[in-house]
């Protein structure tokens, strides 16, 4: 957003000049994330997790196409070309396991993501397309990260793909047309490694491409903030670089230390070990699973136990796309007026109570289909849908919210004139200004 106060771009070396009037670059870069960027002034550490989010997928952008430089696409090869990766490529190893844990790290932040914006309201108007597309990342991230784990070729990738592309053989008259187009066949063989490679190398260039779109359209309304109070004031803002980029420069890494730790020293922790046995189509797996991040899907699929009109498998497909497009509608199911959870007591405390259902659904999703896991996933699916459709409505229309600030700057000076903080000044820093002085 271009605010009246916000730093003109000004080249003053001739070569700059001359390229800004042909091809603004960085005019555009400068306005985008640089000075001249002005952002509310009371960000806190949840924001940092959008810039991590953009850091691990250039990061799996990056392996992924050193990694595909070495792998074989096809049945009778994939298993083996991965294990060359891991033995005989010079720090294949390595690109390998920053690749696979990175998956984990992306969903891992992109989720944070995603509650940041759920507690703070970052879908309220007029943010509405900011997290429309939001969510169509989310589901392109899956897409991506589902393809990506049939590539090794291992016994849960291939019973993986053979569960999940399954799932769409419950859809009526055009189910098995869909799945059999899908895998190139009856079961996931040659044609369907190959078709899975190619999408999974493209999606992450299309996610990109989103990326910039979400961006775009973030820009136009401004960065929330943790008040919910729109940008009044230049008290309220203060430019993007140097403070934030300083302080997501921090995060990061922070950040790096826990993503390598797990990479160097567990790179296996969060994978499954079935999948370094060869994919064999005539031994079924104990207990097939997919990766933790699918989990609570995973949960929400396995909790339609009984035919009722539809089939119990057709029922567990819908809730468990439902559970995910239900978050496009989130703009107008929320009707309430105040934007940030701090300021509303009872969404606040029904908001946590989200939060540990989608981990118990997690929990549960990665347990065998038996009791009691059965039961307390049909519980938590319960709550999770009454959480959107029930609970939120009722307390957007009846709730007692708090009394907002006046302004950003207010909520960051605790009460002090916003007058008495000179522009620039970044928050909890008196900057260049003059020392207060001595009493």
């Amino acid at each position: 957003m271009s605010f009246p106060w916000a730093k003109q771009y000004e080249p003053k070396h001739p070569l700059m000049q001359w390229l800004d009037q042909r091809l603004p670059l960085p005019r555009l870069m400068y306005n985008s994330v640089g000075g001249g960027y002005e952002v509310p002034r009371n960000l806190n550490y949840f924001w940092n997790f959008a810039v991590l989010a953009g850091f691990m997928l250039a990061v799996q952008i990056v392996t992924g196409i050193v990694l595909a430089s070495h792998y074989a696409p096809a049945a009778t090869l994939a298993f083996d070309s991965t294990e060359h990766i891991m033995r005989d490529v010079n720090s294949g190893w390595m690109l390998r396991y920053l690749h696979a844990n990175g998956a984990s790290f992306f969903f891992i932040v992109t989720y944070i993501h995603i509650f940041r914006g759920l507690y703070y309201g970052s879908y309220k108007a007029p943010r509405e397309l900011v997290w429309m597309l939001g969510v169509v990342i989310l589901l392109l991230m899956m897409a991506t990260a589902f393809m990506g784990y049939v590539l090794p070729w291992g016994q849960m990738s291939f019973w993986g793909a053979k569960v999940i592309t399954g799932l769409f053989g419950a859809i009526p008259l055009v189910g098995e047309p869909i799945q059999t187009w899908l895998l190139g066949g009856f079961a996931p063989d040659q044609a369907a490694l190959n078709r899975f490679f190619s999408l999974h190398y493209l999606l992450p260039f299309v996610i990109a491409g989103v990326v910039i779109l979400h961006v775009w359209a973030l820009h136009i309304p401004g960065s929330s903030n943790p008040t919910g109070v729109d940008i009044k004031t230049p008290q309220d803002t203060v430019p993007f670089h140097p403070y934030y980029t300083a302080k997501d420069g921090f995060g990061l890494a922070v950040f790096l230390i826990f993503y390598l730790a797990v990479t160097f020293f567990l790179p296996n922790y969060l994978g499954h070990a079935d999948n370094y046995i060869p994919a064999n189509p005539l031994a079924t797996p104990a207990h097939i699973v997919p990766e933790w991040y699918f989990w609570p899907f995973y949960a929400i699929l396995r909790a339609f136990t009984v035919d009722f009109i539809l089939s119990a498998k057709l029922w567990g497909v819908l809730a468990m796309f439902a559970a995910i497009l239900l978050l496009f509608f989130l703009p107008w199911i929320d009707r309430s007026p105040v934007r940030s959870g701090n300021y509303r007591p009872r969404f606040k405390q029904f908001f946590w109570i989200l939060v540990l259902d989608v981990l118990v659904l997690g929990y549960v999703g990665g347990k065998p289909a038996e009791e009691p896991y059965v039961m307390i996933s049909q519980l938590a699916t319960i709550y999770y849908f009454a959480h959107f459709l029930i609970i939120l409505p009722i307390i957007s229309k009846f709730e007692k919210t708090l009394p907002l600030p006046n302004s950003i700057a207010e909520s960051v000076l605790h009460g002090e004139k916003a007058e008495s903080a000179p522009y620039g000044v970044p928050p909890g820093g008196r900057g260049n200004a003059q020392p207060a002085p001595a009493e």
